[in-house]
């Protein structure tokens, strides 16, 4: 017997739902995505609650110990991630939820005599099973447990072609049989499907095929709601599904790029994956106290973090050199592309982490015309996001990316580890242009340098 009658319940799965819809109005924005999360997380509780109070459960003791371990490794986990690894968190718990809604339509087939809900049925698992062993495959290319290139085969599109044209065969014989083999066997092939989905895809172009994953785990767990009948499922699968489905197309924006251009173009030749040679060309080289002069003295800096700032979790001693030069009288700004770092909003975080002024972090759009007014641009292990190769080199894989438009500064110094091409693989022609100058070394250890010597000026 449930404790909720139906009445309470429906209220609180819409006072949950409400949580779901404010907690993406605060994560669209970096000084409210905490307050954000957290609305989410209450929503989430509110629901599993829910569940408990209006339902006959059965085995609870088996769900309460899932729920224990889950709950056990999962908060570990979070809370020891680092910055530089967090879209490879995303694409595992993405993964994991679009597994759940596979398997969770598996077991109700059995229960299904209607054909409309072994169809979607049947759409849960397909898609569900995608979800999970791409997300697979993406975590696998980013924590470089194998390569990052595009991975490609004579024959890989007749194959892909056979495993979806066998995929909608097994599912129309699902749908108006319930056969539980030919189910099975749709799974398997979901699985096939998802691997050869993201195999060709090239590594900067990676973090897109995790969004439009997670936009696929949304609309699995929107037709897993239909198959159970729970109206919140629905609509918290439709957020996540059309979230998901808007930040892919932002991100392919950014990235110059369609959508069908990432996931497809290694069939045709092109990929993001260039060569990881090291061009034997000189550049200019400075010392942190050359470089602490140069800002020092200038009337404008824009600082422009990328991936190495956060490898190098040097993010702090970057909002300590913004605050000095400050002192000084210098105007500061940080410049943030959309897909600099891995995601979205990642330098967003990572800056609001060391207390630098939401007003101080400027997106591309505002901070380009500035480019021209600045005195120095400060690149913290950013590469691909300013390499003019976007707009000049037609053959380039990044080409017609919009890029942050470092080289209009007056100076250009670059904080790089090494001369290595960036994710993209290829080379950054702006290095060897004679205002461009380089301070070679891990960025936080180099930031603080730079610090001591403008504070010895």
């Amino acid at each position: 017997m449930s404790l909720l009658d139906p009445v309470w319940t429906s209220l609180l799965y819409l006072v949950a739902a409400v949580f779901f819809i404010l907690a993406l109005r605060g994560l669209s924005s970096p000084r409210t995505a905490r307050r954000g999360n957290l609305i989410g997380a209450a929503g989430a509780l509110i629901a599993v609650v829910t569940v408990f109070l209006s339902s006959r459960l059965e085995n609870i003791p088996c769900i309460l110990a899932a729920i224990a371990v889950g709950s056990a490794v999962a908060a570990p986990v979070a809370r020891r991630v680092k910055m530089t690894q967090m879209p490879q968190l995303v694409a595992l718990f993405n993964g994991v939820g679009g597994g759940a809604a596979a398997l969770v339509a598996l077991l109700e087939l059995s229960h299904a005599g209607d054909p409309w809900v072994r169809l979607a049925i049947v759409f849960t698992l397909l898609v569900g099973a995608v979800s999970f062993a791409g997300s697979g495959v993406t975590f696998a290319k980013l924590q470089e447990l194998m390569t990052t290139r595009p991975v490609v085969f004579p024959g890989l599109p007749a194959v892909m072609a056979a495993v979806l044209l066998a995929a909608v065969a097994a599912a129309a014989v699902v749908v108006f049989t319930g056969s539980l083999p030919l189910a099975s066997l749709l799974l398997v092939l979901g699985l096939a499907a998802g691997i050869l989905l993201v195999l060709p895809v090239g590594g900067a172009d990676v973090p897109i095929v995790i969004s439009l994953l997670n936009a696929f785990t949304g609309l699995a767990v929107a037709a897993s709601g239909l198959v159970l009948g729970n109206v919140l499922l629905v609509v918290a699968g439709t957020l996540v599904g059309a979230s998901g489905t808007i930040l892919t197309r932002a991100m392919a924006a950014a990235m110059g790029r369609s959508v069908a251009g990432i996931l497809f173009g290694a069939f045709r030749g092109g990929s993001t994956a260039g060569s990881t040679a090291v061009s034997e060309r000189p550049v200019r080289s400075s010392s942190a106290e050359d470089v602490a002069v140069l800002l020092g003295y200038a009337q404008r800096v824009i600082i422009v973090p990328g991936y190495g700032l956060a490898v190098a979790q040097g993010q702090h001693t970057a909002a300590e050199l913004a605050l000095a030069l400050e002192s000084r009288g210098i105007e500061v700004d940080f410049a943030i592309h959309p897909v600099a770092g891995r995601m979205p909003g990642h330098m967003n975080v990572l800056l609001a982490e060391a207390n630098v002024p939401y007003e101080s972090l400027k997106e591309m759009g505002e901070i380009n015309p500035e480019f021209k007014t600045a005195d120095v641009a400060l690149v913290v292990g950013a590469n691909d996001v300013v390499n003019p190769a976007a707009k000049t080199s037609a053959g380039s894989p990044i080409y017609g990316m919009p890029i942050l438009e470092v080289a209009e500064a007056r100076q250009v110094v670059f904080l790089k580890r090494s001369m290595r091409p960036g994710f993209a693989g290829i080379e950054n022609d702006l290095l060897y242009e004679p205002q461009t100058s380089l301070l070679f070394g891990d960025a936080k250890d180099s930031l603080a340098q730079v610090l001591g010597a403008v504070k010895a000026l």
